[in-house]
């Protein structure tokens, strides 16, 4: 179909336009300029006697080709500024001053804690290695500190628990966990202080090179740079070296609801890791007045703004976090909401690909990435410790901020208040701006408001087109069984799905302007598309500012930004038409909002697509990868591998910000729009696009991008979690009714098992794992209750597997209570003894708690103290119980409920599905868990009133492996991270 090309009788009507013009231009020239208001005003052609059809002529026509790649060209070498700007970590690399950030230093630190191995709660890596390394450096540090300063060590080693919104809601427990807290003072003390953060810990089976021991590397360098600074501090700086973060933000709120430095707290620095390497982007600032009103404490974003030497910081990150899109969560809101403390948070988010991996390595972190990220929380921490606001920061805590940087340079931030008055300047200006058209004689615009409607209608048309035909490619891909293609390879989701979406857009405005404007002008047609597109920029700004999102600065830019070029360019548009200096003066003109655009929109595909390779088996990630520009789709939870920290986002956040996400998306198609109509045709640029499209297809369909890779430069494995599970049920009288063992098999994607089964044939469906409908979670060890996202998984079966120290769940009681419930209390732990050799000693059975002096270090424990505490030394607790982590799960019966529990807030808290979840660890030599729940019964039933069960994670030493999981996990390919550990799963009836 000839889709650009006009009919003969229109092109003998042009002709005649032409010629007629031509002669009236000659003996009338003053016409000209009311000839051209015509063809602006009342373009729109009925018959011959419409002035404005000359201007389809060769003098305004763009040419197809040079359009297209002008517009090419542009926009590769903004992609190339972008990426050059992401690539630069630091503006200079001056060699480091005495007071300077050495990142050399930080590096040394970083590759002793990652050389102890994976460092998870529990076990002696993470309680005792780490630690001991931790508490040497600080000694070195105090030596060389100045007398201007004093420091002080606690470890503090809290017992705890709390309730959190994860996946629905489920609670967590600690016991004896560890904090190594370090507070910087002035030697006459401070009443205030700033809190510094990181944790030490790791997930199982990864060095945890990013995620966080970079962190806790910096904090050091710092914690030495600022005690050997001759600036005198006015307030106090605490560095926390938190040891349970993976276990759900343990240890944070351990330290903030226990810890007696907690109270000195006014502001807190977190550092935190979603990808190795590259910059450290502020995702989240605030305080818990967000939920209500936006992220609060904007003293917090103007001494970020002040200090950071290298800026990294944007709102639009900041509200897509706290929408709950990004699939996790960060001691900031333990901070936030059990400490009521305004802070900043701050992740590097480059190559997530390999994050919670054995990849994580401290040489895959480039040593810019660590003098950036040092340099920054030096000054801003700096900024903080000698500011007055600290001290009296609850005055300053009302307002939010938009912010946002320009290329790295630089950190733009006012008051919303601010911002909303801007924005709805613009929207004013754009009111004047189309009003002015509206306002005109009738004669002038007759047809224009009609014309203005159908616009707006195909252009909805052409955005729900597009986006039904690649959620069809995407479904018949995920179909076929090719999931994934892309995320090895990006730029295949670029020509598959991009190619598809831009295709169908101009296609139907290519249709558009065949059959209905077909008679209409070239440049009444690219000034009412303009129109038309800055009217859609200005309802998103209206409704986002509306809605009182900082990021409707992005709208504002995509509408200022095209109304004053389109004022600027207006009268070289109008004399010389659509030739090369109207692209190259509209170029110029856009050149902000698409450089801007496009640097958000990399950074956030930068951060999307390794989590869309661990999101779950439920929901296809090519259809996830569609619907991130749909405000209704209902998959926006994703699984985090290892850590699994989710969270539910509330409905209405996750809407907008998903239509925030369709705006970005949109706003670069809208702009282009225009040019479909001011180009003589659009016949190869269609079959262009369609060719690649159906190219990348047919490649996609056929297998030919494999989506993993082990390439050691840059791995993008898949992720397989790996248990070696026994499993015993027992009914209501305590028998034993049902055992097995076996490797329970886990796939973090949509693919499940299908790439692996090739290299590993006795994992296929045949062994697929059936859900154990009357036991709580499918009768299987969760981890964390994920069971949901995750229900393709495979059951292998093995010998039975005798972890050295088992663990041991009991009925300690059962109980009447006065008001008409039950109360059955519970014991679960398991004992034994390891030897760990001291400083001067061998510690056997590990007796109790001890503290020591050691070399000068004040090092505090509050714990009850042993006869022994005395000995000097390094006196180390002894990890002597396993497992160090456990699930509890409950299931109520008919007629029976769960009232209240020892747990939490006293309140039972369900998580999705309606079966109860508790999340327990512990650090060293912790007592045995015991606790309480209460069960309300209406009605007895003779199967019981609640089935319980007890999931033992051994995730460190001996019982941690054995010789059938070794062998399995050898057969696994080099393109996969399996990570594994055994597990038991005990039901009780009672």
């Amino acid at each position: 179909m000839e889709w650009s090309s006009e009919s003969a009788a229109v092109r003998r009507h042009r002709g005649t336009a032409e010629r007629r013009e031509g002669q009236a231009a000659a003996s009338h020239p003053q016409r000209e300029a009311s000839a051209q208001e015509d063809a602006r005003g009342g373009g729109r052609m009925r018959g011959k006697t419409d002035n404005g059809g000359g201007s389809r002529g060769a003098k305004t026509a763009l040419s197809e080709a040079r359009t297209a790649l002008a517009l090419a060209l542009y926009l590769l070498a903004l992609r190339a500024l972008v990426q050059l700007s992401l690539q630069r970590l630091v503006l200079s690399r001056t060699p480091g001053l005495q007071g300077d950030f050495d990142a050399r230093q930080a590096r040394d630190y970083l590759e002793h804690i990652t050389a102890i191995g994976p460092r998870t709660t529990g076990s002696t890596e993470n309680e005792i290695l780490t630690v001991q390394y931790l508490l040497e450096q600080i000694r070195l540090i105090e030596a060389q500190s100045s007398s201007l300063h004093s420091i002080s060590v606690d470890i503090q080693r809290p017992t705890g628990s709390f309730s959190i919104d994860f996946l629905g809601g489920f609670t967590s427990y600690y016991d004896n966990i560890t904090n190594l807290v370090v507070k910087l003072e002035p030697r006459e003390g401070a009443k205030y202080a700033v809190l510094a953060n990181c944790h030490f810990d790791s997930v199982a089976n990864s060095p945890g090179a990013s995620d966080d021991a970079v962190s806790c590397a910096v904090m050091l360098e710092v914690l030495r740079v600022m005690s050997a600074s001759p600036e005198p501090l006015q307030h106090a700086v605490v560095f926390l070296f938190n040891g349970a973060e993976e276990n759900v933000l343990q240890a944070s709120h351990g330290f903030i609801t226990q810890h007696p430095w907690a109270s000195l707290i006014r502001a807190f620095i977190n550092l935190e890791a979603a990808g190795v390497g590259g910059k450290e982007l502020v995702f989240q600032t605030g305080s818990p007045e967000y939920e209500k009103s936006g992220p609060e404490n904007p003293w917090l974003v103007q001494a970020y703004v002040s200090a950071a030497k290298h800026p990294f910081a944007s709102v639009v990150a900041q509200e897509v976090f706290q929408s709950g899109i990004i699939p996790s969560d960060t001691d900031f809101r333990i901070y936030r909401d059990f400490g009521n403390i305004p802070g900043i948070d701050l992740a590097f988010i480059e190559n997530g690909y390999i994050y919670h991996t054995k990849y994580d390595t401290a040489d895959r972190i480039l040593i810019d990435s660590i003098q950036r990220a040092g340099d920054n929380i030096l000054a801003v921490l700096k900024h903080l410790a000698t500011s007055d606001m600290l001290a009296s920061s609850s005055e300053y805590r009302h307002g939010s901020m938009v912010f946002f940087d320009v290329l790295g340079l630089l950190v733009i931030a006012y008051p919303s208040r601010v911002g909303s008055i801007i924005n709805y300047m613009v929207v004013m200006a754009v009111v004047l701006y189309l009003g002015k058209k509206l306002l005109q004689p009738k004669h002038r615009n007759a047809n224009y408001m009609r014309d203005f409607l159908c616009g707006l209608g195909i252009t909805f048309i052409s955005w729900f087109t597009s986006l039904v035909t690649v959620l069809i490619i995407a479904v018949f891909v995920s179909l076929v069984g090719q999931s994934l293609s892309w995320y090895n390879y990006f730029y295949i989701a670029v020509c598959l799905y991009g190619t598809a979406t831009v295709a169908k857009i101009i296609l139907i405005h290519t249709l558009a302007k065949r059959f209905y404007y077909m008679n209409a002008s070239d440049l009444y047609l690219g000034e009412l598309f303009f129109d038309t597109s800055l009217f859609v920029h200005c309802a998103f700004l209206v409704a986002l500012t509306y809605q009182g999102f900082c990021s409707a600065f992005m709208s504002a830019v995509w509408v200022a930004f095209p109304l004053l070029t389109k004022l600027c360019v207006y009268k070289d548009f109008k004399k010389h038409g659509a030739q090369g200096r109207f692209i190259a003066l509209y170029f110029l003109g856009m050149f902000i909002p698409y450089l801007y655009g496009l640097y958000l929109i990399w950074a956030v595909f930068e951060m999307f697509t390794p989590i869309l390779g661990r999101s779950g088996s439920e929901i296809p990630p090519d259809v996830r990868w569609v619907s991130l520009c749909s405000p209704d789709w209902p998959g926006t939870h994703s699984v985090d591998q290892a850590g699994l920290e989710l969270r539910n986002p509330p409905a209405s956040a996750s809407q907008v910000l998903g239509l925030r996400a369709c705006a970005a998306t949109a706003q670069h198609q809208l702009t282009a729009i225009t040019f479909i109509y001011l180009v003589n045709s659009t016949k190869k640029t269609i079959l262009t696009l369609i060719l690649v499209c159906a190219v990348t297809f047919l490649l996609v369909c056929s297998g030919a991008f494999f989506p993993y890779s082990s390439n050691p430069e840059s791995p993008k494995p898949k992720r397989v979690f790996l248990q070696h599970v026994s499993r015993t049920f027992h009914n209501l009288e305590g028998s034993v009714v049902k055992r097995d063992s076996g490797i329970w098999i886990n796939g973090f994607d949509y693919t499940g098992m299908s790439h692996v089964t090739p290299h590993i044939p006795e994992i296929n469906d045949t062994i697929r794992a059936h859900c154990e409908e009357t036991a709580p979670l499918c009768g299987f060890p969760w981890y964390l209750p994920v069971h949901f996202l995750i229900r393709k998984n495979w059951y292998l079966p093995a010998p039975e597997i005798s972890p050295r120290n088992p663990a041991h769940f009991r009925l300690v009681s059962k109980e009447k209570m006065p008001w008409d419930s039950v109360r059955l209390t519970f014991e679960a732990a398991a004992f034994g003894g390891i030897a760990i050799k001291s400083t001067q000693r061998y510690v056997t059975g590990c007796p109790g708690t001890c503290s020591v002096d050691h070399s000068g270090l004040e090092v505090r424990d509050r714990s009850a103290l042993p006869p022994s505490a005395g000995t000097t030394g390094m006196c180390h607790h002894c990890p002597a119980q396993r497992p160090s982590h456990m699930s509890f799960y409950v299931r109520t019966h008919k007629g029976s409920t769960l009232s209240q529990w020892s747990l939490g807030n006293g309140i039972p808290v369900t998580s999705r599905g309606g079966d109860y979840f508790v999340f327990y660890s512990h650090g060293l030599q912790a007592s045995a868990w015991q606790f309480w729940i209460e069960v309300q019964v209406s009605e007895e039933q003779p199967e019981g009133m609640v089935t319980v069960a007890i999931a033992a994670h051994y995730l460190s030493g001996e019982n941690k492996r054995s010789s059938q999981l070794d062998a399995l996990k050898e057969k696994f390919p080099d393109w996969s991270f399996p990570s594994a550990w055994v597990s038991t799963y005990s039901l009780f009836v009672f």
